[in-house]
């Protein structure tokens, strides 16, 4: 078993202490603003909102559903190709209710706002946004959170649900990858 990442992380950007710590400042403040409001639906955007959905839903006291769905600009990518597709649906109805997109980060911003329009289209009462990761320098399209963990520079990470080919979400902090690892891997594709 692998436990030395460091041939692929050149740092850690945020730890696993941090993460435990704004989540419950995230939760706290979505309490606050849902507890007069009807059962709340958190609509997780799989597969990097795992780790912070499920940490984020131990810390909240109001009623919730929870349900995903697998949405995806980047392919096998780094980088957003802009054409979002929906891959899996949601199995609950969000006509009517108060539905919390939970997302891992924000980078262009496409994936979120083709997501947020679709939810919207369904006619949910309310689709708010909790991200834990905003990358604003990147946007190149016009969504903001409404909730935000950390915004962070212009960096490839994961950890904590964030992934490089589908590896390395399990890491309990979010790192910062060496660049010379993913142009090594981009450039053989």
């Amino acid at each position: 078993m692998k436990t030395d990442y460091s041939d692929i992380i050149e740092r850690v950007l945020i730890d696993e202490e941090s993460l435990k710590l704004k989540i419950k400042q995230l939760a706290k403040t979505i309490n606050t603003y849902y507890e007069d409001k009807d059962t709340l639906i958190l609509v997780g955007i799989l597969k990097g909102s795992v780790m912070f959905m499920a940490e984020l839903a131990k810390s909240l006291n109001i009623d919730l559903q929870m349900d995903f769905m697998v949405v995806s600009s980047y392919a096998e990518n780094t980088y957003s190709s802009g054409n979002v597709k929906i891959l899996k649906d949601l199995d609950i109805d969000i006509k009517d209710k108060e539905v919390l997109i939970v997302e891992d980060i924000i980078d262009t911003g496409y994936t979120l706002k083709k997501t947020k329009e679709n939810l919207i289209n369904r006619e949910a009462k309310d689709v708010k946004i909790v991200t834990l990761l905003d990358k604003p320098e990147r946007r190149e399209v016009e969504i903001k959170p409404d909730w935000s963990g950390f915004k962070i520079p212009n960096e490839f990470v994961v950890g904590f649900g964030l992934d490089f080919d589908q590896m390395y979400r399990n890491l309990p902090y979010i790192g910062v990858v060496k660049r010379s690892f993913y142009e090594n891997i981009e450039d053989a594709k």
